[in-house]
């Protein structure tokens, strides 16, 4: 039977939770500075300093109001199909990037089209990923310093001194610009444009000037002088004899035996397939700039995930405290919520350990100045969407990939090699032609000049079957190339398969973890009150603090591999923005 001490407890925990507990706490979590005067009015000191030494987050997903709130809200439309309460995970640094400006995303559409919309949709329509109005340009101080070979001797000269938010097409943008495998891949390419240019010069004549000039004094010539000079009847001659010969030479391999033919297509060839490494390149570089920017920004979000969670844990330790005071509470209770905030700071200082490596990498990957640190701008959202079914995906793959064509042109080169081979062991022919002008120096008839003209038969008929031996070689290169090409092409059907599976799967996901996220935060709000109260545990509410952190997990896990799905469809397909690979050669 009630007593009036019963009554005496009930109300006073009635009142400790009216005092705490505001109409919307459940719905905007505390920042940094509310919860440092929080803990000024309540004495508490038990949060880690590690709070106030990193600007991490600012903004959550919104929580639920009350019902009459949640009639009035009005709808959000970030993340058409999920329910009209959620709003995007949205993350902004404070001291390193400003606000960013969250787009409406497109409907994301799951599974085929119909065939309707199969009919009227263009194959060779891109999933673009970044926002039309996010295309401001990289700023310049994020470009290396144009010495390759500079490296650093002094610390200061390493220490981050420019924190730089960008956004992914700037990103993108930078990876063009500075990344050095690319860099080196174009470099290739020219080398193999002046290989190509080189044979090409084959197909000409070669021209050639050849010019002597000699003085000559005989010996001979001086010992008949001498013995003549005693006989008036013999005059001497001119011992020294100076003479002057010019000469015009042409040479032209009139027949090669295929040997001309193929070292040209031979240097085509190569040059081709550099050009689709360059573009295999870009392309990568795209999925990997686009991965690694996706990682720092998961990153802010688990830090703010994590802060989050340290916020929470720090009110179920007041919470605690106040009870225990009042004499509603045990100090099992204050125990348990200690315990759990040291846990939640653990966690938080492992996340920001995270966020500097994903940055760092990101930074590896668009070659910035030493002094440059990045952070990501973009807001997370759902990317985009794609337009195309299974089946229409897999065939546009074959017909974009760079890396099929590669093991064609291969082919053609091993082919050319095998002609090349061939044709040593083949009758060759040439022309030849030279003028020439000869003059003698000191005499009286002048200059004489002379033509001569001349054709060449080479045929190294027996090599001791060096050159079979070649061409077999190359043969067996051919049937190796057009191996290979069926192995990718299986390998590309694989990679469309998975990224389009993962694709539907989380954006089902999505709409998944976004419910769960807002029950999650209503099961926290009811926990706490009915533990504020005094009719719930401490254990309830770690509980639901728990799942309130594990859903906020699923729901950014769930968008980013959404993204990272959309991102490796279009590698898989090479569907790059506009169709095509800009500032390439």
């Amino acid at each position: 039977m009630p007593t009036f001490r019963h009554f005496v407890a009930f109300g006073l925990g009635s009142a400790i939770a009216l005092t705490l507990v505001e109409p919307g706490s459940s719905k905007e979590l505390l920042l940094l500075q509310d919860l440092d005067r929080k803990r000024a009015e309540t004495g508490d000191s038990q949060l880690s300093p590690a709070l106030t030494q990193e600007p991490l987050l600012t903004s959550f997903p919104a929580g639920i109001e009350d019902a009459q709130k949640e009639e009035d809200a009005p709808k959000s439309n970030v993340l058409p199909g999920l329910p009209s309460s959620t709003t995007p995970v949205t993350l902004v640094l404070q001291a390193e990037r400003p606000k960013p400006v969250v787009n409406p995303v497109r409907k994301i559409r799951r599974g085929r089209p119909t065939d309707r919309e199969s009919h009227n949709s263009n194959q060779d329509k891109l999933a673009q990923s970044p926002p039309a109005n996010q295309r401001t340009p990289a700023p310049d101080s994020l470009n290396p310093s144009p010495d390759p070979l500079l490296f650093p001797t002094q610390s200061q000269e390493v220490q981050i001194t420019n924190a730089q938010a960008i956004t992914l097409q700037q990103a993108l943008e930078l990876a063009q610009r500075n990344n050095r495998t690319l860099e080196a891949a174009k470099l290739t390419l020219e080398r193999n444009q002046a290989a190509l240019q080189e044979a090409l010069a084959a197909e000409f004549p070669t021209l050639g000037v050849v010019t002597t000039f000699s003085r000559d004094e005989s010996a001979a010539q001086r010992l008949r002088n001498s013995a003549s000079a005693n006989n008036p009847l013999l005059s001497p001659t001119n011992i020294i004899s100076e003479n002057f010969n010019a000469a015009l030479q042409a040479n032209y391999d009139l027949f090669t035996a295929g040997l001309r033919p193929a070292q040209i297509r031979q240097a085509e060839q190569q040059v081709r397939f550099q050009q689709l490494e360059v573009e295999r390149l870009a392309e990568q570089l795209r999925l990997d700039i686009t991965n690694a920017y996706y990682a720092v920004q998961e990153a802010d979000a688990q830090v703010d995930i994590f802060q989050a969670a340290v916020l929470a844990a720090a009110q179920s330790l007041r919470d605690a405290q106040l009870l225990e005071q009042a004499g509603l509470g045990t100090r099992f209770d204050v125990l348990q919520a200690e315990v759990d905030l040291a846990s939640s700071q653990q966690e938080l200082t492992r996340a920001v350990s995270q966020q500097r490596i994903s940055r760092r990498q990101l930074a590896q990957l668009l070659s910035v100045p030493q002094t440059a640190d990045l952070a990501a701008a973009d807001p997370i959202a759902v990317a985009g969407q794609w337009p195309l079914s299974l089946e229409q995906s897999i065939v546009l793959a074959y017909k974009n990939r760079a890396e099929l064509e590669q093991f064609l042109v291969q082919r053609d080169i091993s082919e050319q090699q095998r002609r090349i081979a061939l044709a040593s062991i083949r009758p060759q022919a040439g022309l030849s032609a030279s003028y020439n002008v000869l003059g003698i120096l000191g005499d009286d008839q002048g200059p004489a000049g002379g033509l001569s003209l001349g054709a060449t038969l080479r045929w190294n008929f027996f090599d001791g079957g060096a050159a079979r031996s070649r061409a077999e070689q190359a043969k067996k290169n051919i049937a190796i190339a057009e191996t290979r090409f069926a192995d990718q092409r299986n390998q590309v059907r694989l990679e469309v398969e998975q990224s389009f599976f993962n694709l539907n799967a989380n954006a089902q996901n999505i709409e998944t973890a976004t419910i769960a996220l807002q029950r999650a935060e209503e099961s926290l709000r009811l926990a706490r009150l009915r533990f504020q109260a005094g009719v719930g545990t401490q254990t309830d509410v770690l509980n639901q603090q728990t799942a309130l952190t594990r859903a906020r997990f699923n729901q950014l896990s769930a968008i980013l591999e959404y993204n990272r799905a959309l991102a490796a469809l279009q590698r898989a397909t090479s569907n790059l923005p506009n169709s095509n690979l800009s500032n390439l050669p």
